[in-house]
């Protein structure tokens, strides 16, 4: 079943119809200013931290479901009666309904009773200020006479302190009116340096600023009191709930139709703004005043989402493929790219699935999201590289998560997640590759944020290869600490054998659980580390490190190989994970993944084993489990991945951010049709014709998607924010489409389905535009490559001479 289409032309996803079977989402803005809107218009908005600077209130688990947002309602004066044109909140069967989901905008529209409604909602460039473009035409054969309603309720900034200091809450709430603007003030006494705003481009009929005033008692947002009585009250928000209402009331002809902009924005005045002097109760109005004005006119609206659709028009433009499948074309064109880009702005911070208060920018999460986006905006991603690198210890560790607005590190999560060092090394390898920009490596970072503890960045990186090296168990693999990436695999729980009491072993970190997957990872981070040493003329530094992986490679041969498979880790007491040896939880996907891409395997025929393991026991139609057989109950010496139930979540769930690492360890043993059925099973445009079993966007990845072992095996959950994003995306373009940068050029060797007879790609890469062509002439993956009409021997396109701006590539594959 179908909820809408694909608009490939407009780059949009069309929903027709209102019900999806979870919130499709979309979301707004790409600065400093976001928000977040669903298929009818739920949602909420913040300015840079949605924790700090929550704007709107958003209540999750509501029921009913996805309710509070930016929504506007529609009453006929001459009969009462009263909708909403997005269908929520008040739920009204509509005679036509679409809402177009496209990068950085929604437009939701829609019929009733001969009353066209469209509101496009987006966030302008270089502002911190969202536009709802209402359009309403009158489709019928008489005058219509129409009340506008407007409405948000407002956040008291802190999300936290929101929704759970009610006692302190319920009284602070303050709100000023002029000229029809509602200004959210509270705290504002306090802070002085912050307020909201909304405002209204035609005259006002009315406006009411106190949420019981607007809904009425024991009312919902489905059917407000103002609304239904066609007035509103004009009142005002001292404590209790401030909510922003505006009343517009139109007088249409047959055909004649009216614009109505809304504007809800942020700002914050400078620490020595003369105009707010200490002590005075009225926020500085004059500064936001002209650009009320500005954007309150059409043209300017208009002209402001022409530049939004130019901005991600380039972005998207930097790479481009013509494939045999439309789903392939689809993802890699539009849509996994600008999934990338949001998962650039949020990491795991505001989604439906994620709160916004809690986890802040993930350290591992974000250096494995760079990956995906450093083509588009590589000034950024070095700037991210370099925030990421200040929340570093100076033992090598990183806190786990650190806060957008403040860039501290989370104390309360902490670090000890031993894997998280290592992705800082596949970042700044991949951002160096992807630009050139050596002068990164000598940028002075400080550790923990404390000033006069700078070092080069390289320094950084070379301590999170030590921080790998320094801490190994009993068998020589890394220690896990916390956890790796799994980060509900916590062997170092309180433990018991059998008929003994809990305890805990020693050692110098206080335990001893060992994870393979680590091992896996640094040989990946290891080799990558030894290629930026050479090319800076470390010959003797490169040799060490490739040593040392040489090392970890032989630990994991003689501890990590289960024989058909790689064990996952060992646990507290020196156990196997992940080995026949147990009777669940035998064999896991991430080290089967890792360790291949480490390079493991690949020549004696154990990365093809494990492989057909995976293939045997781990693949289902709707994508690759995590581990087989799930656990049937609650282990206390493994932590939280048993706490859920089979089949979800990293219980035997197809935590889709590892498929891609399955998928590249593929196309490195050659298997291109295998790679590029693994990449379809959980490819969202491929699913959107079983959307009711999927449930999930079917535009964007989502994080999880329910095992074999689940009641509801093919359902996604947490969609948006995931690795699997960034991976998937490296997979696709870098291993499978085989378009991949190295330190000395852009290389192209693909490993595509044998039935392709080949494909199109255009991509920007440092500056010059690679226009490349790929030709099947036989099967096999060998390539032959031609660089503007010259043969070229191996597969990486040499680096142009200066000034050069286009270069044709030619690869024939037999």
């Amino acid at each position: 079943m179908k909820f809408g289409t694909f608009d490939d032309q407009n780059r949009e996803y069309v929903i027709t119809r209102p019900d999806t079977p979870l919130p499709w989402i979309n979301y707004l803005g790409c600065e400093a200013y976001f928000g977040i809107i669903s298929n009818t218009a739920g949602g909420y908005s913040f300015y840079q931290d949605p924790r700090l600077r929550r704007i709107t209130r958003y209540r999750y688990n509501n029921v009913p479901m996805d309710m509070g947002g930016r929504y506007i309602y529609l009453r006929d004066n001459t009969s009462g009666e009263f909708w909403s044109p997005s269908w929520q909140p008040t739920r009204k069967p509509l005679d036509e309904y679409t809402c177009r989901h496209g990068q950085g905008y929604s437009i939701i529209s829609s019929s009733l009773k001969g009353v066209f409604a469209s509101t496009r909602y987006f966030v302008p460039m270089g502002e911190n200020l969202e536009v709802w473009q209402l359009t309403v035409r009158n489709d019928r054969g008489e005058a219509l006479d129409l009340s506008v309603f407007s409405s948000i309720e407002f956040c008291l900034w802190d999300a936290l302190d929101d929704s759970s200091n009610f006692q302190r809450n319920f009284s602070t709430g303050q709100v000023e009116v002029e000229d029809g603007v509602i200004y959210h003030k509270t705290e504002y006494r306090e802070r002085r340096n912050h307020f909201a705003y909304f405002a209204c481009s035609a005259e006002v009929a009315g406006f009411d600023t106190q949420r019981e005033a607007f809904l009425g008692a024991y009312r919902g947002w489905d059917s407000p009191q103002v609304v239904e009585a066609g007035q509103c009250s004009n009142s005002i928000a001292y404590g209790w709930s401030p909510v922003g209402v505006h009343q517009v009331n139109v007088t249409l002809q047959p055909g004649e139709e009216r614009q109505v902009i809304f504007l809800l924005g942020y700002h914050e005045n400078p620490a020595d703004d003369k105009f707010d002097p200490p002590g005075s109760q009225t926020i500085n109005k004059r500064a936001v005043k002209t650009v009320i004005r500005r954007y309150l006119q059409a043209e300017e609206a208009d002209r402001a989402f022409a530049v939004l659709k130019t901005y991600w028009g380039e972005l998207l433009d930097r790479f481009q493929v013509e494939t045999p499948d439309e789903h392939t074309n689809r993802m890699v064109n539009i849509w996994n790219a600008y999934q990338n880009m949001i998962t650039f702005n949020m990491s795991r911070s505001a989604s439906y699935f994620e709160s916004g208060i809690g986890r802040g920018m993930g350290y591992r999460d974000s250096n494995q999201d760079l990956l995906g986006f450093v083509h588009m905006v590589p000034e950024r991603a070095r700037e991210r590289i370099l925030d990421l690198a200040a929340t570093q210890m100076a033992s090598g560790g990183a806190y786990h998560q650190y806060q957008q607005l403040t860039k501290r590190g989370n104390d309360a999560v902490g670090s000890n997640f031993n894997d998280d060092p290592l992705w800082l090394v596949l970042a700044v390898s991949a951002y160096i590759k992807e630009t050139g920009d050596w002068s990164i490596l000598d940028a002075m970072v400080p550790y923990d944020n404390q000033p006069g503890s700078e070092t080069p960045l390289y320094e950084h990186l070379q301590r999170s290869v030590r921080y790998t090296v320094e801490r190994k168990g009993p068998h020589g693999l890394p220690l896990i600490g916390r956890a790796d990436w799994n980060d509900c695999l916590n062997l170092n729980c309180f433990s018991s054998e059998p008929g003994q009491s809990f305890q805990t072993t020693t050692n110098k970190e206080g335990k001893v659980a060992e994870s393979v997957f680590i091992a896996g990872l640094f040989a990946v981070a290891g080799r990558e580390m030894a290629e930026l040493a050479a090319a800076r003329g470390n010959s003797a530094e490169a040799r060490e490190l490739i040593s040392q992986v040489e090392e970890m490679e032989a630990v994991v041969y003689q501890h990590g190989w289960d024989g058909a498979w790689f064990r996952r880790a060992y646990d507290d007491f020196g156990r196997p994970i992940g080995s026949a040896q147990n009777e669940e939880g035998q064999i896991f996907i991430e080290p089967q993944g890792m360790c291949i891409m480490g390079g493991l395997g690949l020549d004696d025929g154990k990365a093809e084993q494990a492989l057909k393991s995976v293939g045997e026991r781990l693949a289902t139609m709707h994508g690759i489990v995590l581990q087989q057989p799930a656990y049937s109950q609650y282990y206390l010496h493994l932590g939280e991945i048993s706490s859920y139930p089979p089949g979800y979540k990293e219980n035997a769930g197809i935590f889709c951010h590892t498929n891609p690492w399955i998928m590249i360890a593929e196309t490195l043993v050659g298997h291109g049709d295998q790679a590029h059925d693994y990449y379809l099973r959980i490819n969202p445009s491929r699913r959107e014709e079983i959307s009711e079993v999927h449930r999930g966007e079917p535009y964007v990845y989502s994080q999880m998607i329910a095992g074999r072992d689940a009641a509801t095996h093919g359902e996604a959950k947490n969609s948006w924010l995931t690795g699997t994003a960034a991976w998937n995306y490296v997979a696709i373009t870098q291993y499978i489409l085989g378009i991949q940068p190295t330190l000395k050029g852009l290389k192209v060797a693909p490993v595509i389905p044998a039935a392709w007879k080949g494909f199109k790609s255009t991509r920007l890469y440092r500056g010059v535009t690679y226009q490349i062509e790929v030709e099947r002439k036989g099967p096999g993956n060998l390539t032959r490559l031609w660089v503007n009409g010259q043969a070229v021997e191996g597969n990486v396109v040499p680096l142009p001479e200066t000034g050069v701006k286009d270069v044709q590539v030619k690869v024939e594959l037999a």
